[in-house]
């Protein structure tokens, strides 16, 4: 999305270009009218004067002849040829449908995620936002797009958040090309379709207010009205029991709304975690975690210089490694994933969205290879039957859901993080409720085995979606071939 930036930057230089040659075009046809407007209106006082002077008599046949279709041929110039051309070979590198969908979706998701309104949302002033950071508020086209989006997907209940916001920024004086009329007949559709007949009957009124004739809204104020009467007739034949089960069965429906037909509870606890509502360790827990500077096992190399290592959950036991890479290794590391770091399809792993990957081998560059040993000095596992280095960077909404690592035998999990996010991009534990929040420098590590070569499912985590900012992560699967002199297996399974 950066190189779309400059890309976007040099068609604008190139619609400039453009526009200044249609300027000059233009001035060259005022100064000819100009001039001729000016002879005109002299030649027209006394015509047969005027052409009795035989200069001016063969100027104007000239002028006729000549002049007039060279002009003609200036006005027909097409000055965008240029800037049609760039367009066209631009146009390959630009965003699709599925692309557009897909950005407004992860917009939706961060949020449900972080429980945000569409005030703050089409503002711009998300949490964690860079105040010297330009942001382009949202405008009533921008909100309307993400209303039918989310209807084209029988999403009605961000259909009608969106649609709201687009009719208050309306209502609020803002000019647009979309008009009242169209908001209100999403609005008081996607209304209805949540059951709530009376609201859509007030959207639909004020819809006729302004259009009249407006032959879906007649059609559905009569609708409406029918189904309200027959609603409230069998209200005042209920009896009070049916009544309260009515006003529970309402209540469960307005704390279900939003939701998706496929939430688990689990996503209600991945959501708290991702918005830092997390378990919290009782006193006599946190008083077990603890700081450190680790020289693993007096490694030759850490004796002087031990490594920073914190506590960040006990069980399952989580550490941080602080200062494991320095600020060059980081950014040599994205260069050399970046040229090719590739898209993971939702539809194949429905796991991944906005997650791009690359994998480095250690013969790639010295800076691989010196990662990769490190890796092995600060956790004493063998990384040489480890899988390769991979990269992977989470752009808008980027999140990885709820897994497993150990479902490929990886033992153990590194996770190197690459850049500080200012707001959200934490890695949660859902089973035990821990949440890590990432650290430019630092790299997290868990086991994901039992001793015993048992699976510990209490390491079942994901990666809440970015809300501000990009995240960059380096990951090293350890697995368990090649550990059995380094981590010896047990027969407790809890150990």
């Amino acid at each position: 999305m950066t190189d779309l930036l400059y890309t976007e930057k040099d068609l604008v230089t190139s619609l400039k270009d453009y526009i200044r040659a249609e300027e000059d075009k233009l001035e060259q046809v005022k100064k000819w009218a100009e001039k001729l407007d000016v002879l005109s209106a002299t030649a027209t006082q006394d015509p047969e004067g005027f052409l009795g002077h035989p200069v001016n008599a063969f100027k104007l046949m000239k002028r006729l002849n000549t002049e007039w279709g060279e002009l003609e041929s200036l006005v027909l110039k097409d000055m965008s040829d240029g800037f049609i051309s760039n367009l066209t070979i631009q146009r390959q590198y630009f965003p699709n449908d599925d692309d557009q969908t897909g950005a407004a979706k992860a917009l939706m998701r961060l949020q449900d995620t972080y429980r945000l309104d569409t005030h703050t949302i089409s503002s711009g002033e998300l949490p964690g936002t860079n105040k010297d950071v330009a942001m382009s508020p949202m405008t009533v086209e921008d909100c309307f797009e993400l209303g039918k989006i989310a209807y084209s997907d029988a999403d009605y209940y961000h259909t009608e958040l969106w649609m709201e916001q687009a009719l208050k920024q309306l209502d609020g004086g803002e000019e647009s090309t979309v008009d009242m009329v169209t908001i209100l007949d999403y609005l008081s559709y996607s209304i209805y379709q949540q059951g709530e007949l009376e609201r859509a009957l007030d959207y639909t009124k004020r819809l006729l207010k302004l259009d009249s004739a407006h032959q879906r809204a007649n059609g559905n104020l009569k609708y409406f009205e029918y189904q309200l009467a027959k609603q409230n007739k069998v209200e005042a034949e209920e009896s009070q029991k049916e009544k309260e089960k009515r006003e529970r069965e309402k209540r469960e429906a307005s704390d279900k709304k939003g939701r998706p037909a496929d939430y688990l509870p689990e996503r209600r606890k991945y959501e708290q975690l991702c918005r830092g509502e997390g378990i919290k360790m009782t006193p006599r827990r946190q008083s077990r975690m603890f700081c450190r500077y680790s020289d693993n096992n007096h490694h030759p190399l850490y004796v002087l210089g031990p490594v920073k290592q914190e506590d960040e959950w006990d069980r399952p036991r989580i550490i941080r490694y602080h200062d494991i890479l320095s600020n060059s290794e980081i950014e040599k590391v994205k260069e050399l994933a970046k040229p090719r770091v590739s898209s993971k399809c939702i539809l194949r792993l429905k796991l991944s969205v906005s997650h791009h990957s690359a994998w480095l081998t250690a013969y790639e560059d010295p800076v691989v290879d010196k990662i990769n040993q490190r890796i092995e000095d600060i956790t004493g596992l063998n990384v040489k039957t480890a899988e390769e280095l991979q990269v992977a960077n989470y752009g808008v909404g980027g999140q990885y859901e709820p897994h497993f690592d150990f479902g490929r035998v990886n033992k153990a999990s590194l996770s190197i993080l690459m850049s500080d996010v200012p707001s959200g991009g934490a890695t949660v534990f859902t089973d035990v409720g821990a949440a890590v929040w990432p650290k430019k420098g630092s790299a997290v590590f868990w086991y994901n085995l039992f001793a015993s070569g048992e699976g510990d499912y209490s390491t079942r985590h994901a990666a809440c979606p970015v809300l501000v900012g990009n995240k960059w992560v380096s990951n090293k699967w350890m697995h368990e071939r090649g550990q059995e002199f380094r981590r010896r297996c047990t027969l407790n399974e809890s150990e």
